[in-house]
């Protein structure tokens, strides 16, 4: 038996039954008319925040963090947006996998495509910083629409969503690459690629130094000044939202950053999240919220969640 058939003989295995059926639902979501899309998120997203009872704690300690500034009441409000603007962030994952993103230009709103051209028209490889939104696929099959890039990301634990999952993102990205696989990354950027990657997420002590994150002390990925350093090639960021009409949707590319890396790890981490906290709070309620953003602490801090 060939390992074509025996992996469609596993993935015919009833443990994968519910994937499967995951799987078509998105097939269907991805086709219905857009209110009814957005209706449907609207509906996952509360039913998420209703009975989701481990990543609400999770997203009301971030957002409880993040924004002291607000009282309980606002904080609260804002705990359930995120929950809504997450739950129409899976419909949107699910238009942007299942169907042509040639379908979708016309909602989009394009700013700051200068500062990519401009590297392409000279060969350059860049390093673009992306942040976590629940806008994230769809954002990136918008994108694909202008540029081309390669993508990193972290295997999906089941195989067969894992497999479901690059092969809808092939279509928008050139290559994607293990988040574990530095030397390709620098490989393909000294090529002249641009090379997406999101740093805004928790990734242990050991890849990371302590910088402030929305005033909070976070443990933030070396990373993004390593790859760099060791390419030359410009950091730019990326930042895309949907806009307050529901039906379309912005991307932008801000310049790239000055004089980045210098020769302190923390101040370049402290940089790239001022980078990415100035762009969570354009709309603070699409970012993801529900991922344990702190879980790593300093030495002697307890605990948050």
């Amino acid at each position: 038996m060939s390992t074509d058939d025996t992996t469609k003989t596993s993935f015919a295995h009833p443990r994968y039954w519910p994937t499967w059926l995951g799987i078509g639902a998105m097939y269907a979501v991805a086709w219905l008319p857009w209110r009814p899309k957005l209706w449907v998120g609207k509906a996952i997203g509360l039913a998420a925040w209703r009975l989701a009872r481990r990543r609400r704690h999770i997203t009301e300690t971030n957002i409880r963090l993040c924004f002291p500034e607000r009282d309980a009441e606002q904080q609260a409000a804002l705990v359930r947006e995120s929950f809504i603007a997450n739950g129409i962030g899976l419909v949107e994952t699910a238009t942007g996998w299942c169907r042509d993103h040639e379908h979708l230009r016309h909602r989009v709103v394009f700013r700051g495509q200068q500062h990519m051209a401009r590297l392409q028209a000279q060969g350059r490889g860049a390093l673009i910083l992306g942040v976590h939104f629940s806008t994230l696929d769809l954002g990136a099959a918008l994108h694909a629409l202008y540029f081309r890039a390669d993508a990193v990301q972290r295997p999906h634990d089941n195989p067969l969503f894992d497999r479901f999952m690059a092969r809808s993102r092939a279509p928008y990205f050139d290559a994607i690459l293990d988040r574990h696989d530095l030397r390709g990354v620098v490989r393909r950027i000294k090529a002249g690629h641009a090379v997406w990657y999101s740093p805004d997420q928790d990734f242990g002590r050991d890849a990371s130094v302590f910088a402030p994150f929305f005033g909070v002390e976070a443990a933030t990925v070396r990373m993004t000044a390593r790859i760099a350093r060791m390419t030359g090639a410009p950091v730019v960021p990326l930042i895309f939202h949907r806009n307050p009409d529901d039906r379309t949707y912005t991307l932008e590319y801000l310049p790239p950053l000055e004089d980045f890396p210098s020769d302190d790890e923390v101040a370049d981490a402290t940089r790239v999240n001022a980078v990415i906290e100035a762009a969570i709070r354009r709309h603070p309620e699409q970012y993801l919220w529900l991922h344990r953003r702190f879980k790593t602490r300093p030495e002697g801090e307890p605990k948050l969640y």
